[in-house]
């Protein structure tokens, strides 16, 4: 019976070995499937870290702002203003980003664009683990001490 016992257990150890390869907890979970990022996301995470900036008054071109605003009033509207004046693309493992700013009279355009360079790379690669290839910036105005803000005029009620 010993020699029975014997050849039992290598066809016992099949079976065994067979439910071993479907047990959960086996391997690393993080490489269990894949995760993409979309365009949107990083635009947004991008965006909220360039206007955490000082000096950086607001985000995307005068145009751009106002039918954002426009945009804002309209329910389902589509994009967020947080995504307003950034655009990102994004791969596999990198991203490239493109910001249009208006900055504050009197700051330093090359010291405010450094400043959102920094924030902007270390919030997208700390959030997303991407790397960011390149933040391009482009100063479309310059908001001046005495003008009234667009924004302000359009947040009034008309009637009183």
């Amino acid at each position: 019976m010993n020699e029975n016992s014997t050849e039992a257990a290598p066809e016992n150890a099949a079976p065994a070995a067979k439910t071993l390869g479907t047990r959960r907890g086996t391997g690393d979970p993080a490489t269990r499937g894949r995760t993409t990022i979309a365009d949107g996301v990083v635009a947004k995470i991008a965006g909220l870290a360039a206007r955490d900036v000082v000096g950086v008054h607001a985000m995307g071109g005068g145009l751009a702002r106002t039918f954002g605003a426009v945009r804002d009033r309209v329910p389902g509207g589509g994009r967020s203003s947080a995504m307003r004046g950034v655009k990102a693309e994004v791969g596999e493992v990198q991203t490239a980003l493109d910001l249009e700013i208006v900055v504050d009279y009197g700051v330093s355009i090359a010291e405010v664009s450094r400043t959102v360079r920094e924030n902007v790379v270390a919030a997208v690669e700390r959030m997303t683990g991407l790397q960011v290839v390149e933040v391009n910036i482009a100063v479309s105005d310059v908001k001046l001490p005495d003008e009234e803000e667009e924004e302000d005029e359009e947040e009034r009620p008309r009637l009183q």
